[in-house]
């Protein structure tokens, strides 16, 4: 894919090893001390036009209406990369949205979802992750899990049994337990390098992180979005645990979302684009001030924003 007229586009494999190469002194750092770039709606890329709406509310009605479904996907499109090029890109914090498909022939399959569901399962795209973290055993990745929608209180509790052991499984011995504070060199001495977060309280199990709060604008004016996020920072330092700084923007979830997807030509990547230099930017002017920790972003091979993410560690950490 071709970067637009005055876009700044990371080189996909400039990153692909950068924890391996910070210097001593980040090493025996906790990691919720380290600047870490992550990406929202990670799966976003993946939306299926076939699948049935889920969000906005107002929308699902018109599920059977293929002109209705490709609206949402232009506007519930935040990432236009797969995972694999995101993690050779340099992204280490991945927040990823489960969903079961409603009348699903198969009892524990899952999807993502984020306006529609995904084409391809969670198991799937888990599996290939692991795959990422063992070709690179040195590059920490911290897997975000949330929402399970479609776990209603008939199959939730088989649902969640199935999708942890299948993590526990998976993963084995290179998960990070939620009972020890990671270091870089922690993680490597102990061959453990994937830390998985996983937003159910009932899940008790010493391999899970519970959930990562998440500070975010909500609006899709960066403006907001940064004084919010100012606000937030303030009270998330220090810190005895990961937190996130949403760098993205974000669509009303009330009826005003429809201003923005019924614009004819419009979608939400051309305004992520538009938006990001100057957030980058003021992530720059505003790491001097805060301690941030994960920054996550939409478009996040866009615009150099991994690249700034990684240099807080050398410039101000």
């Amino acid at each position: 894919m071709s970067a637009e007229k005055g876009e700044s586009t990371t080189d996909i494999t400039s990153n692909s090893d950068w924890m391996s190469k910070l210097p001593s002194k980040c090493q025996n750092k906790d990691l919720f001390h380290l600047a870490i770039p992550g990406s929202h709606d990670s799966m976003s890329y993946d939306l299926d036009i076939k699948s049935s709406i889920i969000e906005p509310d107002v929308l699902k009605r018109f599920s059977k209406i293929c002109c209705v479904r490709k609206i949402v996907r232009r506007w519930a499109t935040t990432q236009e990369e797969p995972i694999a090029k995101q993690l050779d890109a340099g992204v280490r914090y991945f927040d990823l949205r489960v969903a079961r498909k409603p009348h699903d022939t198969n009892p524990t399959r899952l999807y993502f979802y984020h306006g529609l569901f995904t084409r391809t399962d969670v198991e799937t795209i888990l599996t290939d992750i692991n795959d990422w973290a063992k070709a690179h055993p040195k590059e920490i990745l911290i897997l975000a899990l949330s929402h399970f929608k479609g776990f209603d209180d008939t199959n939730k509790s088989h649902l969640h049994d199935h999708l942890i052991k299948f993590i526990k499984n998976l993963f084995g011995d290179k998960l990070f337990p939620s009972t020890e504070i990671p270091t870089l060199k922690s993680c490597w001495d102990k061959g453990r390098n994937v830390i998985v977060s996983y937003d159910y309280q009932a899940a008790h199990h010493p391999q899970l992180w519970s959930k990562i709060t998440y500070y975010y604008g909500n609006s899709m004016k960066p403006a907001e979005v940064e004084s919010k996020l100012i606000q937030d920072l303030a009270h998330a330092w220090p810190s005895k645990n990961f937190f996130v700084c949403g760098l993205n923007l974000t669509l009303p979830e009330n009826a005003s979302i429809l201003k923005y997807i019924l614009r004819l030509y419009g979608n939400l990547p051309s305004v992520i684009r538009r938006s990001l230099p100057s957030m980058v930017q003021w992530l720059k002017e505003q790491a001097l001030k805060t301690h941030v920790n994960i920054v996550a972003s939409d478009l996040v091979t866009s615009h150099d924003f991994v690249s700034t993410v990684v240099e807080l560690n050398y410039k101000y950490q």
